[in-house]
């Protein structure tokens, strides 16, 4: 099977019950090629009564998928795992024409999913409870996991071909039934990994695609036949995810924003400090919560600090995601675009010293395409709105402190709590920096604090909202309930 990767692409459809169908809602819009303007195609809005069928679907699937045993209900994720593995490169061109990002970085994205899947793979071990003999006089007790029904996640667009894979393989690993409702921005990377999941094996009505925008996510936090919702995007969306799901008497885990900072000691590698300060912040033209765009440097090494990032930033080719040489490819949309022009125009406004001015970026041959170059400011203030609001965009700030001290303070005086870094040569630096630093995520000579698919994707404060995060063991918790089997033989 040879996946479509030539626009433009037939509409958009859902995926229910095992069979392909066209969203029934009266709205919709078009999908546009970022890095040249080109319309791809269009992604009609799903009803409530689509929901209401993907939900119906995944329900009649679930009794038996709940019972169907545990090494039987993986094979499809092995035989998903060789076809992502096989398409790699064919959704990697998908991912770019409708994203904007860069080859490389879409590849190095689906790889990222792909670990996802080989972990759900290990179901069999991770779903095991706790058994313990004779808790009692003659009284044996045992924990039992069990599925509990249909889920859904609702994904975002700056990730649309590895963050469905942090939930749907762990979701039907452990039973239950599954609905994904990707971003209406850049749907088509989500069909074409259910062309792949179709071809897997998986029972119908196992997984559901539905494609909407607000509407369609209210139907999903509404519909009595969802037990749980996972949500990735911003604060202001995930709160409401959170906030709403919850009413409806739903598990709940929404990832929200982040605004993520890097603190180099005047002990750290400052060239390499440099070059993964850099690429953490402009990687995806700096679209995604792991971006570090905040950068607290020891009075000692600043100004040597900034100068390399200068040379680093300066370096960096902005163009179009298939070609080559790019480095930074086109923001998501041109709202999006000038969101973040607005944010740069509101740091020299408030007084942020413009080191590098990425706004004059052109792209021959791409003069429709929604690019930014690569943007430094040095001596931000925390109450800069480029300092407390996600950038999204290609943008870093850069400011000095006394001490280490000063640093962890500035960390954790953010309203987020996604992510930080530290570069230094210090163990006790790095001690310290682990135990206070307020965030989920902490990385110690890491520019980007990137858990392993079998690790949990933390976060805290305005960052996420629940209690149980993505990735991990903490997918099995939240797909799955315990049960407790009490068991006494009174003639043993």
């Amino acid at each position: 099977m040879a996946l479509d990767t030539t626009p433009p692409w037939g509409d958009v459809r859902n995926y229910v019950d095992g069979s392909w169908r066209a969203p029934t809602g009266t709205d919709g819009q078009d999908v546009v090629d970022p890095g040249t303007g080109e319309t791809l195609t269009r992604v009609g809005f799903s009803a409530e009564e689509d929901v209401d069928a993907a939900v119906r679907a995944g329900r009649d699937a679930f009794d038996e998928w709940s019972r169907t045993p545990v090494e039987a209900r993986i094979q499809p994720l092995f035989e998903l795992k060789r076809l992502l593995e096989e398409h790699q490169d064919e959704l990697a061109e998908v991912l770019v024409r409708e994203h904007g990002k860069t080859l490389a970085e879409a590849r190095g994205e689906l790889r990222r999913g792909i670990e996802n899947v080989e972990v759900a793979c290990g179901i069999p071990s991770m779903m095991q409870a706790g058994h313990l003999p004779n808790a009692a006089p003659d009284i044996d007790e045992t924990a039992v996991r069990k599925p509990l029904g249909v889920f859904a996640a609702i994904t975002p667009f700056n990730f649309p071909g590895m963050i469905p894979l942090w939930f749907l393989p762990y979701a039907v690993a452990t039973g239950n039934a599954f609905v994904l409702k990707p971003s209406e921005r850049d749907p088509v990377v989500a069909e074409r990994l259910f062309e792949l999941i179709d071809e897997a094996g998986f029972p119908d009505g196992v997984v559901q695609l539905v494609h909407g925008s607000a509407d369609t996510v209210n139907a999903i936090l509404d519909h009595d036949g969802i037990e749980g919702v996972s949500f990735v995007g911003s604060t202001p969306v995930a709160r409401h995810v959170y906030e709403r799901a919850a009413a409806n008497g739903k598990r709940v885990q929404a990832q929200g924003g982040a605004k993520n900072h890097v603190v180099v000691t005047e002990t750290a590698d400052l060239d390499f400090a440099a070059k993964k300060t850099v690429s953490s912040a402009f990687a995806c033209g700096g679209e995604r919560c792991l971006a570090n765009d905040v950068v607290v440097v020891e009075a000692d090494v600043y100004d040597e600090f900034v100068d390399r990032v200068l040379a680093e930033a300066e370096s960096r080719t902005v163009g179009y995601g298939l070609d080559d040489d790019t480095d930074i490819g086109a923001l998501i949309t041109p709202d999006h675009e000038e969101r973040v022009r607005e944010l740069i125009a509101s740091g020299i406004d408030e007084g942020a010293d413009l080191l590098l001015d990425g706004r004059d970026v052109e792209v021959e041959g791409y003069e429709g395409g929604n690019f930014l170059g690569p943007t430094v400011f040095g001596d931000v203030e925390p109450e800069m709105r480029i300092v407390r609001e996600e950038m999204f965009g290609p943008v870093l700030g850069l400011r000095s402190v006394a001490d280490l001290d000063e640093a962890i303070d500035v960390v954790n005086r953010s309203d987020f709590g996604n992510a930080a870094s530290l570069f230094t040569a210090s163990g006790g630096d790095a001690r310290r920096f682990r135990h206070e630093a307020d965030v989920g995520n902490v990385g110690v000579n890491a520019g980007t604090a990137a858990p392993m698919a079998f690790f949990h994707f933390g976060g805290r404060k305005d960052s996420f909202f629940g209690d149980l995060h993505a990735q991990g063991d903490d997918m099995i918790r939240f797909y799955t309930d315990e049960t407790v089997y009490i068991e006494r033989w009174p003639d043993a």
